[in-house]
């Protein structure tokens, strides 16, 4: 895995490459996440997503949609996505009204860092036992 410059530029964009959104130096966090929220938002056994502080948005273009939830503490999640194709871009949240969380895999970077940890991971799929490496919170 390679090491990442906190000045680099990172350009994350949906399938069809309208919507699309540049932010600046490395993530705070990279976490994947098994709650059955991620998995039916994602349609895949969890989210794989890099949190950046908003100050870090260089450019934010496109059309979008969101749709807004209620997690169980009654706090809002909105998943901001393509009107066009679909794909969750980010991830904006009531209890971190600050940060957004993009979607690791529209940056296309296969080597892009890997989570720190897995959040409800009781809830993973039985197939996927990952390394020591990555914390297990419930």
């Amino acid at each position: 895995m390679s090491e990442r410059k906190t000045d680099e530029i990172r350009t994350a964009a949906c399938s069809c490459g309208s919507f699309r959104l540049t932010v600046k130096g490395a993530p705070e966090r990279v976490y994947a996440c098994a709650c059955l929220e991620c998995q039916k938002a994602t349609g895949s056994a969890f989210s794989y997503r890099a949190r950046y502080s908003k100050d870090a948005i260089a450019l934010d273009e496109g059309d979008r949609r969101r749709f807004r939830r209620l997690n169980d503490a009654g706090m809002w999640m909105d998943q901001v996505f393509c009107p066009n194709c679909g794909t969750i871009l980010y991830m904006e949240a009531e209890v971190i009204n600050d940060k957004l969380v993009v979607s690791v895999g529209c940056f296309g970077e296969p080597d892009f860092r890997a989570p720190a940890s897995i959040y409800w991971s009781r809830r993973r799929h039985a197939w996927y036992e990952p390394d020591g490496e990555i914390d297990l919170i419930e």
